[in-house]
Protein backbone atom coordinates (compact mmCIF):
# COMPACT_ATOMS: atom_id res chain seq x y z
CA UNK A 1 0.00 0.00 0.00
CA UNK A 2 1.42 3.29 -1.00
CA UNK A 3 0.14 5.50 1.19
CA UNK A 4 1.49 8.97 1.35
CA UNK A 5 1.30 9.56 5.64
CA UNK A 6 0.17 7.26 8.71
CA UNK A 7 -0.30 8.10 12.52
CA UNK A 8 -0.66 5.32 15.39
CA UNK A 9 -2.77 5.97 17.90
CA UNK A 10 -3.40 3.91 21.09
CA UNK A 11 -7.14 4.40 21.19
CA UNK A 12 -9.00 5.78 18.38
CA UNK A 13 -13.21 6.35 18.35
CA UNK A 14 -13.87 4.65 15.03
CA UNK A 15 -17.43 4.87 14.03
CA UNK A 16 -18.47 1.57 16.07
CA UNK A 17 -16.50 2.82 19.02
CA UNK A 18 -13.39 3.06 20.47
CA UNK A 19 -10.45 0.59 19.36
CA UNK A 20 -7.12 0.25 20.72
CA UNK A 21 -3.95 0.52 19.19
CA UNK A 22 -4.97 1.94 15.47
CA UNK A 23 -3.25 2.79 12.62
CA UNK A 24 -4.16 5.31 10.29
CA UNK A 25 -3.33 5.17 6.43
CA UNK A 26 -3.88 8.04 4.10
CA UNK A 27 -2.93 9.11 0.90
CA UNK A 28 -1.77 12.15 -0.20
CA UNK A 29 -5.02 14.08 -1.15
CA UNK A 30 -6.32 13.76 2.48
CA UNK A 31 -8.20 10.55 2.18
CA UNK A 32 -8.15 7.67 4.45
CA UNK A 33 -6.39 4.22 2.71
CA UNK A 34 -6.86 2.11 5.80
CA UNK A 35 -7.75 2.47 9.78
CA UNK A 36 -6.58 -0.76 11.18
CA UNK A 37 -7.17 -1.71 14.55
CA UNK A 38 -4.92 -4.14 16.78
CA UNK A 39 -1.89 -3.07 14.42
CA UNK A 40 1.77 -2.01 15.18
CA UNK A 41 3.11 1.33 14.32
CA UNK A 42 4.68 1.32 11.07
CA UNK A 43 8.92 2.39 11.17
CA UNK A 44 8.86 6.28 11.55
CA UNK A 45 5.06 6.16 12.23
CA UNK A 46 4.10 9.10 14.93
CA UNK A 47 2.53 8.58 17.98
CA UNK A 48 -0.97 10.37 18.64
CA UNK A 49 -0.37 12.24 22.01
CA UNK A 50 -3.39 10.32 23.29
CA UNK A 51 -6.99 9.83 22.43
CA UNK A 52 -7.90 10.56 18.90
CA UNK A 53 -11.22 11.68 17.52
CA UNK A 54 -13.15 12.30 14.49
CA UNK A 55 -13.08 15.42 13.20
CA UNK A 56 -16.50 17.07 14.07
CA UNK A 57 -18.71 18.62 11.04
CA UNK A 58 -19.87 22.14 11.87
CA UNK A 59 -23.04 22.01 10.07
CA UNK A 60 -24.09 25.58 10.12
CA UNK A 61 -22.09 29.30 10.18
CA UNK A 62 -22.58 32.50 9.83
CA UNK A 63 -18.75 33.47 9.73
CA UNK A 64 -19.90 37.37 9.43
CA UNK A 65 -21.51 36.94 12.71
CA UNK A 66 -18.00 36.33 14.90
CA UNK A 67 -16.76 39.92 15.01
CA UNK A 68 -20.60 40.64 16.07
CA UNK A 69 -19.93 38.95 19.43
CA UNK A 70 -20.36 40.56 22.50
CA UNK A 71 -21.97 43.58 20.97
CA UNK A 72 -25.65 42.67 21.92
CA UNK A 73 -25.14 41.67 25.29
CA UNK A 74 -27.02 44.52 27.13
CA UNK A 75 -30.94 45.32 27.36
CA UNK A 76 -31.77 47.45 24.40
CA UNK A 77 -35.82 47.20 25.26
CA UNK A 78 -38.18 46.23 27.86
CA UNK A 79 -37.94 42.59 27.01
CA UNK A 80 -35.29 41.31 24.32
CA UNK A 81 -35.30 38.39 21.99
CA UNK A 82 -34.45 37.33 18.57
CA UNK A 83 -36.02 39.69 16.59
CA UNK A 84 -34.76 42.70 18.28
CA UNK A 85 -31.14 40.65 17.93
CA UNK A 86 -31.66 40.16 14.51
CA UNK A 87 -32.38 44.52 14.02
CA UNK A 88 -29.15 44.63 15.64
CA UNK A 89 -27.26 42.42 13.27
CA UNK A 90 -29.11 43.56 10.39
CA UNK A 91 -26.81 47.00 11.03
CA UNK A 92 -23.35 44.96 11.42
CA UNK A 93 -24.08 43.28 8.19
CA UNK A 94 -25.00 46.08 6.08
CA UNK A 95 -21.29 47.48 7.08
CA UNK A 96 -19.51 44.90 6.30
CA UNK A 97 -16.81 44.84 3.41
CA UNK A 98 -14.81 41.91 1.49
CA UNK A 99 -11.99 42.53 2.76
CA UNK A 100 -13.51 42.39 6.54
CA UNK A 101 -15.60 39.89 5.37
CA UNK A 102 -12.41 37.46 4.40
CA UNK A 103 -10.17 38.61 7.82
CA UNK A 104 -13.08 37.75 10.00
CA UNK A 105 -14.16 34.22 7.84
CA UNK A 106 -10.13 33.11 8.34
CA UNK A 107 -9.86 34.01 11.91
CA UNK A 108 -12.68 32.14 12.49
CA UNK A 109 -11.87 29.10 10.45
CA UNK A 110 -8.32 29.14 12.70
CA UNK A 111 -9.94 29.20 15.62
CA UNK A 112 -12.83 25.99 14.51
CA UNK A 113 -9.76 23.85 14.15
CA UNK A 114 -8.12 24.99 17.36
CA UNK A 115 -11.87 23.78 18.68
CA UNK A 116 -11.71 20.62 17.13
CA UNK A 117 -14.15 21.15 13.92
CA UNK A 118 -12.23 19.86 10.73
CA UNK A 119 -15.00 20.91 8.31
CA UNK A 120 -17.77 23.73 8.37
CA UNK A 121 -20.90 24.69 6.26
CA UNK A 122 -20.95 28.41 5.23
CA UNK A 123 -24.29 29.77 5.27
CA UNK A 124 -23.81 32.55 3.32
CA UNK A 125 -26.53 35.36 2.37
CA UNK A 126 -24.53 38.74 2.82
CA UNK A 127 -24.18 38.50 -1.14
CA UNK A 128 -24.07 42.25 -2.36
CA UNK A 129 -22.27 45.54 -1.62
CA UNK A 130 -24.05 48.06 0.84
CA UNK A 131 -26.61 49.42 -1.45
CA UNK A 132 -27.78 46.32 -2.41
CA UNK A 133 -26.64 46.56 -6.38
CA UNK A 134 -24.52 43.66 -7.25
CA UNK A 135 -20.41 43.57 -7.14
CA UNK A 136 -19.17 43.93 -10.44
CA UNK A 137 -17.95 40.44 -10.27
CA UNK A 138 -20.92 38.52 -8.62
CA UNK A 139 -19.48 36.00 -6.51
CA UNK A 140 -17.01 38.59 -4.51
CA UNK A 141 -17.87 37.74 -1.38
CA UNK A 142 -17.93 33.93 -1.92
CA UNK A 143 -14.50 34.04 -3.06
CA UNK A 144 -13.48 35.55 0.62
CA UNK A 145 -14.84 32.48 1.86
CA UNK A 146 -13.31 30.66 -0.06
CA UNK A 147 -10.40 31.76 0.51
CA UNK A 148 -10.61 31.53 3.80
CA UNK A 149 -11.17 28.27 4.27
CA UNK A 150 -8.59 27.03 1.90
CA UNK A 151 -5.92 29.17 4.01
CA UNK A 152 -7.13 28.01 7.24
CA UNK A 153 -7.29 24.50 5.92
CA UNK A 154 -10.71 23.71 6.68
CA UNK A 155 -13.10 21.60 4.53
CA UNK A 156 -15.98 23.43 3.46
CA UNK A 157 -19.60 23.10 2.26
CA UNK A 158 -20.34 26.73 0.83
CA UNK A 159 -24.31 27.21 0.99
CA UNK A 160 -25.34 30.53 -0.95
CA UNK A 161 -28.49 31.49 0.81
CA UNK A 162 -31.32 32.18 -1.38
CA UNK A 163 -33.21 35.16 0.22
CA UNK A 164 -36.43 37.28 -0.95
CA UNK A 165 -38.78 38.23 1.24
CA UNK A 166 -39.07 39.66 4.98
CA UNK A 167 -42.32 37.58 5.74
CA UNK A 168 -44.65 34.57 4.66
CA UNK A 169 -46.80 35.20 1.28
CA UNK A 170 -43.93 37.04 -0.30
CA UNK A 171 -43.95 40.16 2.11
CA UNK A 172 -41.52 42.55 -0.05
CA UNK A 173 -37.96 42.93 1.75
CA UNK A 174 -36.81 45.18 4.13
CA UNK A 175 -34.50 47.89 3.57
CA UNK A 176 -31.88 46.29 5.79
CA UNK A 177 -32.15 43.41 3.98
CA UNK A 178 -30.89 44.48 0.71
CA UNK A 179 -27.45 42.95 0.87
CA UNK A 180 -29.42 39.31 0.90
CA UNK A 181 -31.75 39.56 -1.70
CA UNK A 182 -31.22 37.44 -4.74
CA UNK A 183 -33.52 36.88 -7.87
CA UNK A 184 -34.20 32.69 -8.65
CA UNK A 185 -32.07 33.20 -11.45
CA UNK A 186 -29.45 35.14 -10.01
CA UNK A 187 -29.03 32.35 -7.67
CA UNK A 188 -28.68 29.66 -10.48
CA UNK A 189 -26.05 31.70 -12.59
CA UNK A 190 -24.26 32.07 -9.01
CA UNK A 191 -24.20 28.59 -8.64
CA UNK A 192 -23.25 27.76 -12.07
CA UNK A 193 -20.32 29.77 -11.34
CA UNK A 194 -19.18 28.59 -7.92
CA UNK A 195 -19.30 25.00 -9.02
CA UNK A 196 -16.10 24.85 -11.12
CA UNK A 197 -14.45 27.00 -8.35
CA UNK A 198 -15.54 24.37 -5.26
CA UNK A 199 -14.66 21.23 -7.22
CA UNK A 200 -10.86 22.62 -7.77
CA UNK A 201 -10.68 23.58 -3.92
CA UNK A 202 -12.34 20.28 -3.05
CA UNK A 203 -15.12 22.14 -1.42
CA UNK A 204 -19.08 21.35 -1.90
CA UNK A 205 -21.52 23.63 -3.49
CA UNK A 206 -24.97 23.39 -1.95
CA UNK A 207 -27.73 25.86 -1.47
CA UNK A 208 -29.67 27.32 1.38
CA UNK A 209 -33.28 28.62 0.94
CA UNK A 210 -32.78 30.73 3.80
CA UNK A 211 -36.41 29.87 5.53
CA UNK A 212 -39.76 29.60 4.09
CA UNK A 213 -40.75 32.88 5.22
CA UNK A 214 -38.14 34.39 2.72
CA UNK A 215 -38.25 32.43 0.21
CA UNK A 216 -41.85 32.18 -1.66
CA UNK A 217 -43.11 28.37 -2.63
CA UNK A 218 -42.85 29.10 -6.46
CA UNK A 219 -38.99 30.22 -5.72
CA UNK A 220 -38.73 27.50 -3.34
CA UNK A 221 -39.83 25.03 -6.58
CA UNK A 222 -37.53 26.75 -9.53
CA UNK A 223 -34.29 26.97 -7.09
CA UNK A 224 -34.64 23.20 -6.12
CA UNK A 225 -35.34 22.44 -9.69
CA UNK A 226 -32.33 24.40 -11.05
CA UNK A 227 -29.88 22.55 -8.22
CA UNK A 228 -31.14 19.49 -9.04
CA UNK A 229 -30.33 19.88 -12.70
CA UNK A 230 -26.78 21.35 -11.83
CA UNK A 231 -26.45 18.74 -9.04
CA UNK A 232 -28.60 16.12 -7.82
CA UNK A 233 -26.78 15.48 -4.66
CA UNK A 234 -25.93 18.63 -3.50
CA UNK A 235 -26.78 19.55 -0.10
CA UNK A 236 -29.84 21.65 0.98
CA UNK A 237 -29.92 23.94 4.03
CA UNK A 238 -33.07 25.97 5.36
CA UNK A 239 -34.13 27.34 8.28
CA UNK A 240 -37.54 25.99 10.05
CA UNK A 241 -39.31 26.38 13.36
CA UNK A 242 -36.49 28.57 15.13
CA UNK A 243 -38.90 30.70 17.30
CA UNK A 244 -42.75 30.10 17.70
CA UNK A 245 -43.38 33.51 16.13
CA UNK A 246 -42.18 32.26 12.74
CA UNK A 247 -44.66 28.78 13.76
CA UNK A 248 -47.24 31.42 14.76
CA UNK A 249 -47.06 33.28 11.26
CA UNK A 250 -46.51 29.92 8.90
CA UNK A 251 -49.87 29.02 10.42
CA UNK A 252 -51.77 32.32 9.61
CA UNK A 253 -50.35 31.75 6.22
CA UNK A 254 -51.08 28.68 5.62
CA UNK A 255 -52.94 26.94 8.37
CA UNK A 256 -50.01 24.31 8.72
CA UNK A 257 -46.85 24.93 10.63
CA UNK A 258 -43.56 24.78 8.75
CA UNK A 259 -42.28 21.68 9.23
CA UNK A 260 -45.42 20.19 8.22
CA UNK A 261 -46.02 22.55 5.25
CA UNK A 262 -42.19 21.71 4.16
CA UNK A 263 -42.35 18.41 3.60
CA UNK A 264 -45.44 18.47 2.21
CA UNK A 265 -44.41 20.53 -0.24
CA UNK A 266 -40.57 20.07 -1.33
CA UNK A 267 -38.75 16.92 -1.36
CA UNK A 268 -37.01 16.86 1.68
CA UNK A 269 -34.20 13.29 1.76
CA UNK A 270 -31.38 13.02 3.33
CA UNK A 271 -29.81 15.85 1.18
CA UNK A 272 -31.22 18.00 3.95
CA UNK A 273 -30.63 19.82 6.86
CA UNK A 274 -33.34 21.21 8.85
CA UNK A 275 -31.69 23.89 11.10
CA UNK A 276 -32.63 24.70 14.41
CA UNK A 277 -36.54 22.46 14.01
CA UNK A 278 -36.85 23.38 17.36
CA UNK A 279 -40.67 24.38 17.84
CA UNK A 280 -42.08 20.96 16.03
CA UNK A 281 -44.44 19.18 16.76
CA UNK A 282 -44.36 15.46 18.09
CA UNK A 283 -45.93 14.24 14.47
CA UNK A 284 -43.79 17.12 12.49
CA UNK A 285 -41.09 15.38 14.40
CA UNK A 286 -41.55 11.99 13.37
CA UNK A 287 -42.36 12.68 9.64
CA UNK A 288 -39.13 14.92 9.21
CA UNK A 289 -36.94 12.07 10.99
CA UNK A 290 -38.29 9.69 8.65
CA UNK A 291 -37.49 11.88 6.12
CA UNK A 292 -33.71 11.30 6.68
CA UNK A 293 -33.10 15.02 7.28
CA UNK A 294 -30.95 16.01 9.29
CA UNK A 295 -31.41 18.11 12.07
CA UNK A 296 -28.84 21.12 12.32
CA UNK A 297 -28.80 21.95 16.73
CA UNK A 298 -26.86 25.47 17.69
CA UNK A 299 -27.11 24.87 21.15
CA UNK A 300 -25.15 27.62 22.23
CA UNK A 301 -26.74 30.41 20.14
CA UNK A 302 -29.66 28.97 20.28
CA UNK A 303 -29.44 29.50 24.28
CA UNK A 304 -28.01 32.75 23.63
CA UNK A 305 -31.04 34.01 21.43
CA UNK A 306 -33.76 32.46 23.39
CA UNK A 307 -34.75 30.19 20.84
CA UNK A 308 -36.01 27.38 23.10
CA UNK A 309 -35.07 23.49 23.43
CA UNK A 310 -34.76 20.69 20.89
CA UNK A 311 -36.38 17.51 21.92
CA UNK A 312 -33.52 15.08 21.36
CA UNK A 313 -34.87 11.98 22.70
CA UNK A 314 -38.04 12.32 20.62
CA UNK A 315 -35.77 12.95 17.64
CA UNK A 316 -33.42 10.09 18.29
CA UNK A 317 -36.48 7.87 19.49
CA UNK A 318 -38.48 8.32 16.25
CA UNK A 319 -34.59 7.40 14.24
CA UNK A 320 -33.46 11.00 13.74
CA UNK A 321 -30.43 12.02 12.50
CA UNK A 322 -28.75 15.11 13.92
CA UNK A 323 -25.64 17.35 14.04
CA UNK A 324 -24.24 20.41 15.63
CA UNK A 325 -23.24 24.09 14.45
CA UNK A 326 -21.70 27.16 15.55
CA UNK A 327 -24.09 29.42 13.55
CA UNK A 328 -23.77 32.86 15.41
CA UNK A 329 -20.27 32.07 17.17
CA UNK A 330 -21.66 32.67 20.76
CA UNK A 331 -19.32 29.95 21.09
CA UNK A 332 -16.48 28.62 18.77
CA UNK A 333 -15.62 24.25 19.93
CA UNK A 334 -17.51 21.51 19.04
CA UNK A 335 -17.03 20.14 22.59
CA UNK A 336 -19.04 23.38 24.03
CA UNK A 337 -21.92 22.14 21.77
CA UNK A 338 -21.95 18.78 22.81
CA UNK A 339 -21.95 19.95 26.50
CA UNK A 340 -24.86 22.74 25.85
CA UNK A 341 -26.57 20.54 24.10
CA UNK A 342 -26.25 17.54 27.01
CA UNK A 343 -26.92 20.52 29.40
CA UNK A 344 -30.38 21.64 27.76
CA UNK A 345 -31.62 18.34 27.48
CA UNK A 346 -30.86 17.70 31.28
CA UNK A 347 -32.93 21.20 32.53
CA UNK A 348 -35.29 19.86 30.17
CA UNK A 349 -35.98 16.30 31.23
CA UNK A 350 -34.91 16.40 34.98
CA UNK A 351 -32.52 13.74 34.32
CA UNK A 352 -29.25 13.09 33.72
CA UNK A 353 -27.10 11.21 30.81
CA UNK A 354 -29.81 12.25 28.33
CA UNK A 355 -27.03 11.70 24.94
CA UNK A 356 -25.95 8.56 26.45
CA UNK A 357 -27.02 5.48 23.74
CA UNK A 358 -28.41 1.66 24.21
CA UNK A 359 -24.96 1.03 22.28
CA UNK A 360 -22.60 3.84 24.01
CA UNK A 361 -23.47 4.22 27.86
CA UNK A 362 -21.20 7.42 27.83
CA UNK A 363 -22.62 10.60 26.90
CA UNK A 364 -19.56 12.51 24.82
CA UNK A 365 -18.46 8.92 23.08
CA UNK A 366 -22.20 8.82 22.18
CA UNK A 367 -22.81 12.38 21.31
CA UNK A 368 -19.58 12.83 19.37
CA UNK A 369 -20.49 9.56 16.70
CA UNK A 370 -23.76 10.92 16.40
CA UNK A 371 -22.74 14.68 15.91
CA UNK A 372 -20.07 13.54 13.48
CA UNK A 373 -22.29 11.05 11.45
CA UNK A 374 -24.89 13.46 11.34
CA UNK A 375 -22.59 16.69 10.30
CA UNK A 376 -20.87 14.52 7.51
CA UNK A 377 -24.70 13.71 5.67
CA UNK A 378 -25.17 17.55 5.96
CA UNK A 379 -22.01 19.00 4.85
CA UNK A 380 -22.25 16.48 1.64
CA UNK A 381 -18.51 15.02 2.19
CA UNK A 382 -16.75 12.27 2.70
CA UNK A 383 -16.11 13.28 6.89
CA UNK A 384 -18.25 10.55 8.36
CA UNK A 385 -15.44 9.63 10.83
CA UNK A 386 -12.48 7.43 10.70
CA UNK A 387 -13.00 4.86 8.32
CA UNK A 388 -11.45 3.76 4.74
CA UNK A 389 -12.91 6.45 1.91
CA UNK A 390 -13.46 9.46 4.82
CA UNK A 391 -11.18 12.49 4.78
CA UNK A 392 -8.34 12.22 7.44
CA UNK A 393 -9.82 14.48 9.37
CA UNK A 394 -9.41 13.83 13.43
CA UNK A 395 -8.28 15.61 16.61
CA UNK A 396 -5.99 14.19 19.09
CA UNK A 397 -6.56 15.16 22.57
CA UNK A 398 -3.49 15.65 25.48
CA UNK A 399 -3.57 12.41 27.40
CA UNK A 400 -0.82 14.13 29.70
CA UNK A 401 -3.45 17.27 30.84
CA UNK A 402 -4.21 17.44 34.13
CA UNK A 403 -8.03 16.66 33.66
CA UNK A 404 -6.99 13.58 31.65
CA UNK A 405 -4.16 12.59 32.56
CA UNK A 406 -4.93 9.41 35.47
CA UNK A 407 -8.26 8.78 33.75
CA UNK A 408 -9.01 4.98 33.24
CA UNK A 409 -10.39 5.01 29.76
CA UNK A 410 -10.46 6.84 26.36
CA UNK A 411 -14.34 7.02 27.20
CA UNK A 412 -13.34 8.76 30.55
CA UNK A 413 -10.92 11.06 28.97
CA UNK A 414 -13.27 12.28 26.06
CA UNK A 415 -16.12 12.81 28.89
CA UNK A 416 -13.29 14.88 31.25
CA UNK A 417 -12.35 17.19 27.64
CA UNK A 418 -16.29 18.09 27.23
CA UNK A 419 -17.87 18.29 30.74
CA UNK A 420 -14.89 19.17 33.02
CA UNK A 421 -11.85 20.74 30.78
CA UNK A 422 -11.83 24.18 29.23
CA UNK A 423 -12.70 22.43 26.09
CA UNK A 424 -9.96 23.57 24.15
CA UNK A 425 -7.21 23.37 26.48
CA UNK A 426 -7.25 19.63 26.36
CA UNK A 427 -6.76 19.14 22.25
CA UNK A 428 -3.21 18.62 21.15
CA UNK A 429 -3.03 18.07 17.38
CA UNK A 430 -6.16 18.65 14.70
CA UNK A 431 -5.26 17.57 10.95
CA UNK A 432 -8.00 18.18 8.57
CA UNK A 433 -7.50 16.81 5.12
CA UNK A 434 -4.91 14.78 5.99
CA UNK A 435 -2.72 17.60 7.18
CA UNK A 436 -2.13 18.87 10.72
CA UNK A 437 -3.53 22.42 10.86
CA UNK A 438 -3.21 22.29 14.85
CA UNK A 439 -0.50 21.33 17.06
CA UNK A 440 0.25 22.23 21.00
CA UNK A 441 -3.31 23.61 20.62
CA UNK A 442 -2.39 26.56 18.22
CA UNK A 443 -3.12 27.04 14.58
CA UNK A 444 0.18 28.00 12.55
CA UNK A 445 -1.43 31.27 11.40
CA UNK A 446 -3.52 31.58 14.74
CA UNK A 447 -1.89 35.08 15.68
CA UNK A 448 -1.73 37.12 12.42
CA UNK A 449 -5.61 35.69 11.60
CA UNK A 450 -6.34 36.72 15.01
CA UNK A 451 -4.58 40.24 14.22
CA UNK A 452 -6.58 40.61 11.47
CA UNK A 453 -9.88 39.62 12.96
CA UNK A 454 -9.58 41.87 15.47
CA UNK A 455 -8.54 45.07 13.18
CA UNK A 456 -11.62 44.44 11.34
CA UNK A 457 -13.98 43.74 14.79
CA UNK A 458 -12.25 47.48 15.54
CA UNK A 459 -14.12 49.30 12.40
CA UNK A 460 -17.07 47.24 12.62
CA UNK A 461 -17.56 47.77 16.35
CA UNK A 462 -17.19 51.76 15.80
CA UNK A 463 -20.35 51.61 13.81
CA UNK A 464 -23.12 52.40 16.41
CA UNK A 465 -25.40 49.62 16.61
CA UNK A 466 -27.81 50.98 18.90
Amino acid sequence: MNSAASLFADHALLPGGWARDVLLQWDGAGRLLAVTPGAAPLPGTGRAAGPLLPGMPNLHSHAFQRAFGGLTEYRGQAQDSFWSWRTLMYRFAAAVTPDQLEAIATGLYVEMLEGGYTSVCEFHYVHHDHDGRPYADDATLSHCLLRAAARAGIGLTLLPVLYQASGFGGTPAREEQRRFIRSTGSMLRLLERLRPLCEAQGARLGLAPHSLRAVPPDSLREALAGLAALDAQAPVHIHVAEQMAEVDACLAWSRQRPVDWLLDHAPVDGRWCLVHATHMSPAESGRAARSGAVAGLCPTTEANLGDGIFDVPGWRAAGGCWGVGSDSHAAVNAAEELMALEYSQRLRTGQRNVGASDTQRFVATAMTLEATAGGARAAGRAVAGLAPGQCADFVVLDAAHPLLDGLPSPDAMLSAHVFASHRGTAIESVWAGGQRRVHGGRHVLHGEASRALVAARRTLAATPLG
